[in-house]
């Protein structure tokens, strides 16, 4: 009867659900990302993820300002 008191194995990080993958890519384009939300994302959220999501967020974005210039452009004259 040898007991073997070795511990069970780690289970893997639970993926990241599309808004905390959103949000991180949000603060990410401020620059501003606390310490442990950082590390909790390097082990939940997949590299190529980041990289889709951060395209989209950056062309929401260009589009967003696009807009916004033509709306103040044609109230101007």
């Amino acid at each position: 009867m040898s007991a073997d008191p070795s511990p069970p194995p780690p289970t893997p990080p639970q993926q990241a659900g599309f808004l905390q993958l959103v949000g991180a890519v949000f603060w990410s384009f401020f620059g501003v990302r606390k310490g442990k939300h950082m590390a909790a994302d390097m082990g939940s959220i997949k590299p190529l993820h980041v990289i889709l999501v951060g395209l989209g967020l950056g062309a929401v974005f260009v589009l967003t300002l696009i807009v916004l210039v033509r709306i103040i452009v044609s109230h101007a004259g």
